[in-house]
């Protein structure tokens, strides 16, 4: 598949924002998989995304900054923490190229429960923390609830040089303007909107991680193919909409 480096999404002017963020301090790590075998985990109506035949598993480490609603500002203090994700990517029969999420481990328990109730996203509420060392960053996750209770992660990465044009793979697994999820008994999309990212190459020095396999997905085989960093991006999205009906397969 193709990907325009100026798809329409980063352009596009919500009518009214749902939600406001900031993403910042963002470790990507992805390995390449086949769609056969993450197609059952995907949302009615969506297939997996694929580069060159493959699909992706990506574990992504950062803090969110400053969540809040419309217009609004940042809620205070509940309004930042860390998380960090497992997910793959999806597209729908509209051509809406999105994310899925298998887990999302926050740092503050409010928005961990809000969003399982509104959105049903599989929030788990860990302690987690990032320690910096010049170029050099940890990311520590530990679930606490609802859990496997101790499921733990530890990443360690080197930033390097950032990137003046990004290639295919790190473009397909970062240009992701939308999230597919599945709420009371309907397939949604929650388009966003932000920046192009400003990234990063970076080296993964460490990786000690239980939370894929906790995602329902089989223990990565080798290094992963893309480790990635970005300072971060303001985020904005949209209101959710139903995805019409489908079938899973291979893109």
């Amino acid at each position: 598949m193709d990907i325009d480096p100026v798809e329409a999404a980063p352009g596009q002017a919500f009518p009214r924002a749902f939600l406001r963020q900031r993403w910042e301090d963002l470790t990507f790590l992805h390995w390449a998989v086949a769609p056969e075998l993450v197609a059952p985990l995907l949302p009615a109506g969506t297939r997996p995304d694929t580069l060159d035949g493959l699909s992706h598993v990506g574990l992504i480490g950062f803090r969110m900054v400053g969540l809040g609603l419309g217009r609004g500002p940042g809620v205070p203090y509940l309004g930042s923490f860390w998380e960090t994700n497992v997910r793959l990517y999806s597209v729908d029969g509209a051509g809406r190229r999105a994310v899925v999420f298998r887990s999302l481990d926050a740092s503050r328990l409010v928005p961990v429960l809000v969003a399982r109730v509104t959105l049903r996203l599989p929030y788990l509420w860990s302690a987690m923390r990032l320690d910096r060392d010049g170029d050099r960053l940890t990311y520590r996750c530990r679930r606490r609830w609802p859990g496997p209770a101790g499921t733990a992660s530890r990443m360690e990465v080197r930033v390097g040089a950032p990137i003046a044009e990004p290639t295919p793979l790190e473009h397909f697994v970062t240009a992701r303007w939308g999230l597919h999820t599945r709420a009371y008994g309907r397939t949604l999309h929650l388009p966003n909107w932000h920046p192009r990212w400003p990234l990063h190459r970076a080296e993964l020095l460490h990786l000690d991680d239980e939370l894929v396999t906790a995602a329902g997905l089989p223990a990565p085989a080798g290094p992963p193919v893309s480790v990635l960093y970005s300072p971060g991006v303001p985020v904005r999205f949209g209101p959710p909409v139903t995805v019409g009906p489908g079938r899973r397969g291979r893109s």
